[in-house]
């Protein structure tokens, strides 16, 4: 089979809803998916695949850590200001749920970083516990796999992994699952449709849902289905926190989790999902803490990969004070909005919102400083600074991902061509008895001039193979 030839099968075999339902512009009218069809997958080199089925392993039990400052941080042994960056711009309901004891050791059992490969190493740029792709990447590896390709996690480790961590949950050799999808999620529902599909397959009993389809009593969460109502095992949560005011029944979904009828994942913990994380993790205050608690191998590991991060705080310093290791030419900041002033060279630098925000997913509040105009950039530093108490900021180092080359087909030519750019990959682990797996990863590729890496409609998307 040629080039072009397995590019057609692939398209063709997508199903007919599409995995993914953006607003984005049409790619062309034969196309089933809103980006660049690639004959091959992506490859990486066998010992960065071994790398990367090692990371999330560091991963969890930095989400472990983050869950253990936090609680701590509430109880006075750690400083106060550390939960009060966590929960700032959020209701106390939200606040209340996070601190409820049922949901103490409770993390995520999804894990997705976002990582850049270099010219020097890996870096991740943030991570995400309720992340998209799951369903549409599953579906690719299946295609590629069929072509005789050998996919990183395995023809369908998206399912299998989903279906392990499912039934670690519930303890269950067959639980009943119920995806609930947001409105605000809308994009992903197609996907989320094919997962449900594959884990029924594979033994469970999942189903896709609005929220409003749940039924709610003082004993569960009930499914409305042909041989009547069945109670659930497991939520999961696909549906941000911010939201809740917008989803039905999410109070009653919660009370259900409270009152441990159902188990929800992700937790809602609201604190878990704040890209300022990473800022704390470089704080100097806090450095013997991460030390000791994350051990030397993960500490070291993450200190390596993750990128210098700030809060943007419009707080006054004491006139002795400076931002730490944030300077300009060689000048210690002191005050956050003489980035205001900075020249398009010196601002290789990423703002974003820190989470419980709209903006906060899907690269939508993304400021990457030297790709911006100098009045934009300006307009931006303020509004980090202006929603410091609704929605906090963070800033963070740029890295540009290396240059690569990559084939896909052009529907218009009916030609296969090459693209120069640079990848983002995503690999996506599930955790199962408190080990974790690697299921697959996504390489999502974008034409080099572009700066911020997501799935575009000019990107090619595609899993990962040993090289």
């Amino acid at each position: 089979m040629n080039l072009q030839d397995r590019c057609l099968r692939i398209n063709e075999n997508i199903p007919d809803g599409g995995l993914y339902t953006g607003e984005r512009r049409e790619v062309h009218p034969n196309s089933k998916v809103p980006w660049r069809i690639s004959p091959v997958p992506f490859p990486i080199p066998a010992e960065e695949l071994v790398w990367l089925e090692n990371l999330g392993t560091h991963l969890l039990k930095f989400y472990k850590v983050c869950n253990l400052l936090y609680s701590q941080s509430t109880r006075g042994i750690q400083p106060k200001w550390i939960s009060d960056y966590l929960d700032k711009g959020k209701p106390e309901t939200v606040i209340e749920f996070g601190r409820m004891r049922r949901f103490k050791s409770q993390l995520p059992q999804v894990i997705r970083p976002d990582i850049l490969p270099t010219e020097n190493g890996m870096v991740i740029s943030e991570l995400d516990s309720i992340p998209g792709g799951i369903g549409f990447t599953g579906g690719l590896s299946i295609q590629y796999s069929e072509l005789g390709c050998e996919i990183s996690g395995g023809s369908n480790g998206m399912a299998t992994g989903f279906a392990e961590m499912v039934r670690s949950l519930s303890k269950k050799d067959r639980p009943v699952l119920a995806i609930i999808v947001s409105d605000e999620a809308e994009d992903y529902r197609q996907e989320m449709y094919w997962l449900a599909s594959e884990l029924n397959r594979l033994g469970l009993y999942a189903r896709t849902v609005h929220p409003r389809d749940i039924i709610f009593t003082e004993t569960g969460l009930f499914l409305d289905e042909d041989e009547g109502n069945i109670q659930v095992d497991i939520v999961y949560r696909f549906f941000e926190l911010f939201d809740l005011k917008n989803i039905p029944k999410s109070e009653l979904i919660l009370y259900a989790a409270k009152k441990r009828n159902v188990i929800i994942t992700p937790p809602p913990k609201a604190y878990l999902e704040e890209k300022l994380l990473f800022a704390l993790f470089h704080h100097p205050a806090l450095q013997s803490f991460w030390k000791r608690e994350l051990g030397e191998d993960t500490h070291r590991l993450l200190s390596e990969i993750i990128p210098s991060t700030w809060i943007i705080d419009p707080s006054e310093l004491p006139p002795h004070a400076i931002i730490p290791g944030l300077s300009l030419d060689e000048t210690p900041i002191t005050d956050f909005r003489q980035l205001i002033t900075v020249t398009q060279k010196q601002r290789e630098l990423v703002i974003k919102p820190s989470g419980f925000s709209s903006l906060a997913w899907g690269s939508k509040g993304v400021a990457i400083g030297h790709d911006m105009a100098t009045e934009d950039w300006e307009k931006a530093v303020e509004q980090a600074l202006s929603s410091f108490e609704e929605t906090p900021h963070i800033l963070q180092e740029f890295h540009k991902s290396k240059r690569i080359v990559m084939p896909y087909y052009d529907f218009n030519s009916c030609d296969i061509r090459q693209m120069k750019g640079r990848a983002l990959l995503r690999p996506y682990y599930f955790v199962v008895q408190d080990k974790v797996r690697l299921a697959g990863i996504q390489a999502t590729v974008c034409p080099d001039d572009k700066k911020i890496l997501h799935g575009m409609v000019d990107s090619i998307i595609v899993p990962c193979t040993v090289e």
